[in-house]
């Protein structure tokens, strides 16, 4: 019972956590930290400790899937991961010197905001509707017929079928990049693999990152939340970018933070360990099922899941849950 309790059911839940990663896109920590609290019975500093423990191994995984793929701008994600580097020691002493109530209702406070982000997203974008296949195979058969009926010859005909059938594709990828990531991400692929920044540009990157690494260090997050909006807004990069980008920084700022948690003994390195370990399955697992469950509805289901534990955390933080 204790070998399933202290590693094996952790595992099962960084698969869980894994595979909502590689389906989402999420960072671990606002599961994480309500998780640990919650569900293991860890107190309010270690519930954080542990959190951002784990953050390293599973975002410098992620890190470099982005870097391998270009989808990151490498020299803004080191000059943020810099910067929350100086300040997640001291996110970790505000946290060892705050009331647990405290630290506790922040991370509430950043999982809610995280789950409103998301479900506003849920709610922007299109329900699927009529399956994408079945649109090409009907403006197929519209310029068959039209084909036919001008006596057009056989070549003729493969090629309006082929042309026809193509272009209500291409239209339909670009219209779900632009739901998803905005005009940006629906520019063609290489373009945004060679973005070069300006000296003001990084400055305002290692900006960010003091004030991520200060909210990864209290409350065990990554920082996420905090750098991918203003990374868009301050610095100009695209969606497509920034999250890999802000992985990059998660895994540079996360360390001091960690070191300084595990000198004052307050991390959990088995349940840790034994997350990071189930999280990469399932983020393998997650990026072959995010074909076949619709993204909208899987945002609505987490973005509510996450709603419930912050208001289960913070009710708890305050006795009313007993």
């Amino acid at each position: 019972m204790d070998i399933f309790a202290t590693f094996v059911l952790p595992a099962l839940v960084g698969i869980g956590i894994g595979i909502l990663s590689g389906m989402l896109g999420i960072g671990g920590g606002t599961v994480l930290v309500p998780i640990f609290r919650l569900a293991f019975g860890m107190s309010p500093i270690m519930s954080t400790a542990t959190s951002l423990f784990t953050i390293i191994p599973t975002s410098i995984s992620g890190a470099v899937s982005h870097v391998r793929h270009k989808t990151c701008v490498p020299s803004l994600g080191i000059a943020a991961g810099l910067g929350g580097a100086c300040t997640s020691p001291i996110g970790v002493w505000l946290a060892t010197i705050s009331p647990a109530w405290l630290v506790m209702l922040a991370a509430a406070l950043i999982i809610g905001y995280s789950a409103v982000n998301m479900l506003r997203k849920a709610w922007k974008m299109k329900p699927s509707a009529v399956p994408p296949a079945s649109r090409p195979t009907e403006a197929a058969d519209a310029a068959a017929s039209r084909s036919t009926r001008s006596r057009g010859d056989a070549g003729d005909l493969r090629t309006e079928v082929r042309g026809a059938s193509a272009i209500p594709t291409i239209s339909g990828t670009a219209e779900t990049l632009a739901d998803v990531g905005g005009p940006a991400a629906a520019s063609p692929a290489g373009a945004d693999e060679s973005t070069k920044l300006t000296r003001k540009q990084l400055l305002i990157g290692a900006a960010i990152g003091l004030g991520a690494g200060l909210a990864s260090g209290y409350v065990g997050v990554g920082g996420g939340f905090i750098m991918v909006p203003l990374m868009l807004s301050l610095v100009g990069i695209s969606m497509k970018q920034a999250s890999g980008t802000s992985l990059i920084a998660v895994m540079l700022l996360a360390i001091p933070g960690t070191i300084e948690q595990g000198l004052l003994g307050n991390i959990d390195y088995l349940a840790g360990i034994a997350v990071a370990i189930g999280s990469i399955p399932g983020a393998v697992i997650g990026a072959r099922l995010v074909r076949l469950v619709p993204e909208r509805t899987l945002r609505f289901i987490f973005g509510g899941f996450l709603i419930v534990a912050a208001a289960v955390l913070a009710l708890n933080e305050m006795g009313v849950l007993g």
